[in-house]
C-alpha cells in the first residue's frame, strides 16, 4: 500500500505548543525567587530557558521536514556518536551535578548525552525492528541481537549513574518490542533479570538504598532525604482545585529544592491547583493517543515502531516525573518534557516530537478520510 503524506496533526501539536507555553511561563514562575537570589537578576533562568527554546523551535521544525528515509539512513551514526558521548562522560570529560557525572560542559551550556542516546535507540530499534521483524521471535536472532546496543548504552549510563535515564530506555525499550511481537517467555526473562540487577545495583549504594527506604517513608528522615518528597506534597496539597494564583507559591521560596526542574510539577500543582495539574497530565494524554494512534495506522513498519517508540519515550519520562513528585516513585531525576527547565531535556523533547508530528503525516492512502 503506497504511503501519502498528510497534513500535520494538529491534536498533537496543539498539544505540544500548549504545553510548551506552560513550561516557560512555570519556568518563570518557579526560577525567579532562585534566580535573584544566585544570580542577582530574576529572569537569569528564565533567559537560559528561552535561549533553549528558540533552539528546540528550529530543531521540531527541521525534524518535521526531514525524509523519514534520511533517518534510516542518519540512524548508525547518530547511535555512535550517543555511545561515544557516553563514554566520553565517565572517561573524564562528564561534569558532577547533584552526584551524577551525567553531563558534558561546552562552556556556552551542559549538554547531557542520555537525551541524545534515548533518541537514538528509539531509532535505532525502529530500524533494526521493522528489518528483522520475522526473527523477532527467536531468542538469538530477535531478542538478543536487539537488545545488544541498548545494554551498551544502558551500561554507559548505569555507571554516570543516571537512573532515572536507564528506567527510561529500559521502559521505551520493553514497549518496543512488546510491539514487535516479541515473546512473552523471553519478555519476562528479561524483566525479571532488569529487576534483580536494578535491585543489586539500588542495594549496593547507600545513596540510592536510602531514597528507596525515604520513598516508603519520607518522614523518617523530614529534615534529610525526607525533606524534598514532603516539601513537594506540601506543595500540591495547599493548591487545592484551582492553585494559590500563578507567581503565588510559597514552596519555591527555597522550601523545595528543584522547584523549576525535576519538581517543577509540585509548583505547577500549587499556584495553578487540580485544574492545571490535571490539564498538564490530559495534555500527554493527547500526545500518548495520537502518537499510539499513528503507529496503529501507518502501514510501514518503520514509522509504526518510530510512533510507538518516539511516543513512549516523551509519555513515560512524563509518568515517572509526576509519579515521583506525588509520591509513588523514589526521586529518580527525570525531568517534566516541554514543563521542566533544562536545555537538553527541551531540546531532545522538541526534537523527538517534531519527529513524531513527522511520521505520522505518512498515511495509508485513503486514511486521510478515515
Amino acid at each position: 500500500m503506497n504511503l501519502k503524506k498528510g497534513p500535520v496533526d494538529l491534536w498533537l501539536l496543539t498539544a505540544v505548543v500548549v504545553l510548551f507555553g506552560i513550561g516557560l511561563i512555570m519556568v518563570f514562575s518557579a526560577s525567579s525567587a532562585y534566580s535573584y537570589n544566585n544570580y542577582s537578576d530574576p529572569y537569569y533562568v528564565i533567559k537560559k530557558q528561552a535561549q533553549w527554546a528558540i533552539i528546540g523551535i528550529i530543531a521540531l521544525a527541521a525534524a518535521i521536514k526531514v525524509p523519514v528515509d534520511w533517518l534510516k539512513r542518519l540512524t548508525p551514526a547518530l547511535m555512535l556518536l550517543a555511545l561515544g558521548l557516553l563514554v566520553a562522560v565517565i572517561a573524564g570529560l562528564g561534569t558532577e551535578v547533584n552526584g551524577s557525572t551525567a553531563w558534558i560542559d561546552f562552556k556556552i551550556g551542559r549538554f547531557q548525552p542520555t537525551e541524545l542516546a534515548k533518541l537514538a535507540l528509539v531509532l535505532y530499534l525502529s530500524r533494526t525492528l521493522s528489518t528483522n521483524i520475522a526473527s523477532v521471535r527467536s531468542f538469538k536472532d530477535g531478542l538478543a541481537s536487539n537488545l545488544f546496543v541498548p545494554v551498551i548504552a544502558a551500561a554507559l549510563i548505569m555507571k554516570q549513574p543516571d537512573l532515572g535515564g536507564l528506567l527510561i530506555i529500559a521502559g521505551t525499550v520493553f514497549v518496543m518490542l512488546i510491539i514487535a511481537g516479541s515473546r512473552l517467555d523471553h519478555l519476562s526473562l528479561m524483566a525479571g533479570l532488569s529487576g534483580l540487577l536494578g535491585f543489586i545495583y539500588v542495594y549496593n549504594s547507600k545513596l540510592r538504598w536510602e531514597r528507596v527506604q525515604v520513598f516508603w517513608n519520607p518522614w523518617t528522615d523530614p529534615d534529610g532525604k525526607g525533606f524534598q518528597p514532603i516539601q513537594a506534597l506540601l506543595a500540591l496539597g495547599s493548591g487545592g482545585l484551582n492553585g494559590v494564583g500563578l507567581g503565588k507559591s510559597s514552596q519555591k521560596l527555597f522550601h523545595l529544592p528543584e522547584q523549576h526542574t525535576d519538581f517543577i510539577f509540585a509548583i505547577l500543582g500549587e499556584e495553578l491547583g487540580f485544574i492545571g495539574a490535571f490539564t498538564v497530565i490530559l495534555l500527554f494524554g493527547v500526545i500518548a493517543w495520537r502518537g499510539y494512534r499513528a503507529a496503529m495506522r501507518s502501514s510501514d513498519l518503520y514509522i509504526s515502531f518510530l510512533a510507538a517508540g518516539l511516543t513512549t519515550m516523551l509519555v513515560l519520562q512524563a509518568i515517572v516525573n509526576i509519579a515521583v513528585v506525588v509520591g509513588l516513585m523514589p526521586v529518580t531525576g527525570v525531568t517534566l518534557p516541554f514543563v521542566s527547565y533544562g536545555g537538553s531535556s527541551l531540546l531532545f523533547s522538541m526534537l523527538g516530537v517534531g519527529l513524531l508530528l513527522n511520521v505520522t503525516r505518512y498515511l495509508p492512502s485513503g486514511a486521510e478520510n478515515q
